[in-house]
């Protein structure tokens, strides 16, 4: 009797799976319809003006293109609206304890000179610092300096272990 229950049970689930999986295999149909063309000529709506006596159109006088005076560039206008030489200072830093993230730069700038350094700590516990300076057309020039000696602790054997 028990046995007959079973496998009553197995053939209902292998019919129940034969029926998904045949169900499962139709796939959707799709067909193609030519596209129909709903083109129409665009309408002319021109209307042409009507005649008038008055004259609607005069040429400017030569006044009108006369170049600006040589004062309108004077230097001093340049310092009204602040376009006078660059000169800025300025610093950030982050320092994040958890994440163990600590950089940073500062920049300071005077015309054509410009001043600045920044600093990153290594993963390997030293610390990278670039001092540079541009002035005038000479380009970027850096110094790179590190501080520190570099530290390689070694793995344990808990951490090799665990990527087994």
């Amino acid at each position: 009797q028990r046995i007959n229950n079973m496998n009553t049970k197995i053939c209902l689930i292998l019919l129940a799976a034969v029926a998904a999986l045949a169900s499962a295999d139709k796939r959707p149909t799709y067909s193609y319809q030519q596209p129909q063309n709903s083109y129409s000529p665009p309408q002319n709506t021109y209307q042409a003006p009507e005649e008038s006596s008055e004259e609607v159109y005069s040429a400017p006088s030569e006044e009108v293109y006369s170049a600006p005076s040589e004062e309108s560039y004077s230097a001093s206008s340049e310092e009204e609206y602040g376009y006078g030489p660059a000169k800025y200072d300025f610093d950030w830093s982050v320092k994040d304890e958890y994440s163990g993230n600590d950089f940073g730069q500062e920049e300071t700038r005077d015309g054509d000179r410009t001043d600045g350094s920044y600093y990153v700590h290594l993963p390997d516990g030293r610390l990278q610092k670039v001092t540079y300076y541009v002035d005038g057309d000479s380009g970027y020039v850096a110094e790179v300096t590190y501080e520190g000696e570099a530290q390689y602790p070694e793995a344990s054997e808990e951490s090799s272990d665990s990527y087994e």
